[in-house]
Parts: structure tokens; C-alpha cells; sequence
């Protein structure tokens, strides 16, 4: 995989709503891919790499893999978000 990008920092507050409130994601990947889960939480690896960790069988996605997330849930504090190419610039 390549070298780590850490998100634009003003997008970690989605990350973590969504976590917090369980909500069901829409997540597509920068390679296309799509699927549904729930995140529970965020894990920073030894070699500063973040990762979004799932439930329902997904472990988890190194966060700078996200292209976007939709919350499922009706009611949800917010809609679509894109998150990649989108990049902390510290």
C-alpha cells in the first residue's frame, strides 16, 4: 500500500459521530469498492496509520482508503461525506 496520508482533520469529527451514535455506513473506498457497516471505533497503528474499525465481520480500513461515507440511518447529524483526497496538511 502506499505511503500513509492522514484525512484533513476537520474530517475526523464525521468519523467519530458515526461511531458514537452506531450509525450504518454507506463506505466507498478510493479503489471503487462499496460496502455497508457500522464503525465502533478508530485505532492509530505503531507506525502512525489510522484505521476505521467495523463491525459485522469488516476489521477494519486504513482511513486514507475512504473516498466517502453516507450514514444509512434516518435522522443522522449528517449526510454524504467525502473524504478523499482530502488530507491534513500538518
Amino acid at each position: 500500500m502506499d505511503r500513509y496520508q492522514p484525512l484533513n482533520c476537520d474530517l475526523y469529527d464525521y468519523l467519530e459521530i458515526a461511531c458514537m451514535h452506531g450509525y450504518r455506513l454507506k463506505v466507498e473506498l478510493v479503489n471503487g469498492q462499496i460496502f455497508e457497516g457500522t464503525p465502533l471505533t478508530t485505532r492509530t497503528a505503531s507506525s502512525k496509520e489510522e484505521f476505521l474499525q467495523f463491525a459485522d465481520g469488516i476489521e477494519e480500513v486504513r482511513m486514507d482508503q475512504l473516498a466517502a461515507i453516507t450514514p444509512l440511518d434516518d435522522g443522522a447529524s449528517f449526510g454524504r461525506v467525502e473524504l478523499g483526497n482530502s488530507f491534513c496538511s500538518t
